[in-house]
């Protein structure tokens, strides 16, 4: 009598661990896929051996001046002075900033890099360019150490003011809001 109960009672917990365990996959939240550069220009593309070691967006303001245009003797333009952000994870928390000049990310672990620009390409009207830069080596140690290259996509605003810049006004800075994702490389 005990062998016919306990072969019942076999496939009806085989079931109820299966049950149990597709119940526990689905209340997972879905892996967050990577950054994907497959839509940005080829020269805007991280070398392959590369892997996403941080994404961040980045919300702050950019200075320009009315400056004398190089090589136009009375002639103004506005002139891209540095940025002021604030740089956030994908869940909204601050994890470092970016200001300059020089041009400097640093996490809030204290550890910072500059970089060299490699290209830019247009990113729509009234938006910065999209641009890639190779990292200099990390100051301290922390999340910016290894970090090999930063993309700039994403974007929104930045550009220099509308306001006229004249001879009359040189010297007066003037900052605009802008927006960024910031990706963070590192060698796979």
């Amino acid at each position: 009598m005990h062998l016919p109960t306990l072969s019942r009672l076999l496939p009806l917990s085989g079931a109820l661990a299966a049950a149990a365990l597709l119940t526990a996959c689905g209340a997972m939240a879905p892996a967050k896929p990577m950054f994907s550069q497959n839509s940005l220009p080829a020269t805007i593309q991280v070398p392959a051996g590369n892997q996403v070691a941080l994404e961040t967006v980045g919300a702050g303001d950019i200075t320009y001046e009315c400056r004398d245009k190089a090589n136009a003797a009375g002639q103004t333009e506005w002139v891209f002075v540095g940025p002021n952000a604030v740089l956030r994870d994908r869940s909204g928390k601050a994890v470092g900033k970016y200001y300059g000049p020089p041009a400097t990310w640093e996490s809030n672990d204290g550890s910072k890099l500059t970089a060299t620009q490699l290209a830019v390409a247009p990113a729509g009207a009234g938006n910065l360019p999209l641009q890639l830069v190779k990292a200099n080596p990390a100051m301290g140690q922390g999340a910016m150490t290894g970090v090999t290259y930063i993309q700039r996509v994403a974007l929104q605003g930045g550009v220099a003011p509308a306001d006229a810049c004249t001879p009359a006004n040189k010297g007066e800075r003037k900052t605009v809001k802008y927006q960024a994702d910031y990706i963070f490389w590192k060698a796979a």
